[in-house]
């Protein structure tokens, strides 16, 4: 049965003058994610990230060529914050953290239930749409037996999580909130269609005590 298994890019440099780089905390969590899964015996037949720094950084762990796809890419919370919150926050400027993600909380709630009528850059809906666009051209490509690997952030498992559970849209909001740097979420794909069987994997960091949200 083909599998694809979804890993959160590692800690970025949250508060730093540039997000979309790995930390060395990142780069450490990368790499025990690579380790976990070798220790299992789960060799990807394809590794895919999407364009961002931080995800192609974590994908590196696996190989120096992934496929690159823009459709795998986190939404701009800067884009969310200025047309549904405070333009200025970002994850450069953010103060406190604990105030910055209720804000974005906020702001994201906000930008769901706006859909197509959000004047933010990307709509909710637009983001999404790439999002299942992507995981079902991947899920129809597999053959039996291969496991792809996807580098990418939170933002987009949690869609990919809502949209596979059939849930409501504003339940993204939660699921995005706690997703864990270098976890994983695997899905299978049957002939019923792609289920989830795992979501936010991090017994693997859990071990090395580096489990980050950023």
């Amino acid at each position: 049965m083909p599998g694809i298994v979804l890993v959160r890019h590692g800690q970025a440099n949250f508060g730093g003058d540039d997000y979309d780089v790995l930390s060395e905390v990142g780069m450490r969590q990368a790499a025990l994610a690579r380790e976990a899964l070798d220790e299992r015996g789960i060799a990807p037949s394809v590794v895919i990230s999407g364009s961002l720094r931080r995800q192609r950084g974590t994908a590196a762990a696996w190989t120096d060529a992934p496929i690159v796809d823009p459709r795998w890419d986190e939404y701009s919370s800067d884009d969310v914050l200025r047309a549904h919150g405070d333009p200025t926050t970002s994850l450069e400027r953010p103060g406190d953290s604990r105030v910055f993600q209720a804000m974005l909380d906020v702001a994201l709630t906000d930008w769901i239930a706006a859909g197509v009528d959000s004047p933010a850059a990307v709509s909710f809906p637009t983001f999404t749409g790439h999002v299942e666009a992507a995981l079902g051209e991947l899920a129809a490509g597999l053959g039996s037996g291969e496991t792809a690997l996807v580098a990418t952030s939170g933002g987009v498992i949690a869609a990919v999580v809502v949209a596979v559970l059939g849930l409501p849209p504003d339940r993204f909001v939660g699921f995005n909130r706690v997703t864990v740097n270098a976890a994983f979420t695997k899905l299978v794909i049957g002939r019923s269609g792609t289920t989830l069987v795992s979501f936010n994997e991090h017994a693997h960091l859990d071990r090395a005590a580096l489990v980050t949200y950023r």
